[in-house]
């Protein structure tokens, strides 16, 4: 009879682990080819890991339901799971289901919304992606007094299907959400606020801290940047850098 010891089945399991990160590599590359691109392989990893831990957190043990995480985490963010735009995937995942019912749920809700806001080849999003890039160079046209009715009117500007599909309640949590961690970093001029609003809005409620994201972090972080208002200064100047690329390059995939 063959006996399989404790440090052996470890050694099985660690090895099948790699097998399925290194798939993942690559569907990833598939699926979201120029950001896996720009934060390269290294951190490819860590942001996958961290998303096959939280699946495995929700009883997502099996790899189709493990992967539809990682899809999503492209798709909404790392966080998704506890973004208040994304409330209905977050019940869905804590729900006591079986995990293959919950992520049926989870991809019929996807591609809902694929169909409802995305549009044909995500045509949507990238009008609301040149429209954020946009906003984030234009003087704010409400104040302080009414930053919560003047954010959700300029996501309808940048966005009105998404706003449509998401809904004023669960923006406004995000809106609080993004309010209170720019305070966090000092920011309190109104521009700096709306600024981390947006880029919420856009990537995710974490993507402050998001290794799909880096530029944000690190800007948010670098120990060089003294002053609060200029450091929201350098975000806003790498979120205009990176949108322009990115519609740059939007627009000559649709010209091809």
């Amino acid at each position: 009879m063959l006996l399989i010891r404790a440090e052996q089945m470890k050694t099985f399991e660690q090895a099948a682990m790699l097998r399925f990160e290194n798939e993942m590599v690559e569907y990833s590359k598939d699926i979201s080819p120029r950001l896996c691109e720009v934060i390269g392989d290294e951190r490819l990893r860590l942001a996958l890991r961290s998303a096959i831990t939280r699946a495995m957190a929700y009883g997502f043990t099996n790899r189709g339901p493990i992967r539809l995480f990682i899809e999503m985490m492209f798709f909404c963010g790392s966080v998704f799971d506890t973004d208040p735009q994304y409330a209905t995937v977050g019940e869905i995942l804590r729900s006591p289901s079986d995990q293959m019912y919950r992520a049926e749920q989870i991809h019929e809700g996807y591609l809902d919304y694929l169909d409802k806001v995305s549009g044909p080849g995500t045509v949507n999003v990238h009008k609301a992606l040149r429209n954020l890039a946009y906003f984030v160079q234009t003087p704010i046209r409400f104040s302080i007094n009414n930053f919560v009715p003047g954010m959700l009117q300029e996501m309808n500007n940048l966005f009105p299907k998404k706003t449509a599909y998401v809904g004023a309640e669960r923006l406004t949590a995000l809106i609080h959400e993004g309010q209170t961690e720019a305070q966090q970093y000092g920011f309190l001029s109104i521009r700096a606020q709306v600024l981390i609003v947006v880029l919420m809005f856009a990537f995710g409620h974490g993507c402050t801290n998001d290794l799909l994201y880096p530029w944000i972090s690190r800007t948010l972080k670098d120990e060089r940047i003294i002053d609060s208002e200029a450091r929201a200064a350098r975000l806003e100047k790498k979120a205009v850098t990176w949108l322009e690329h990115v519609n740059a390059r939007n627009a000559k995939r649709a010209q091809t």
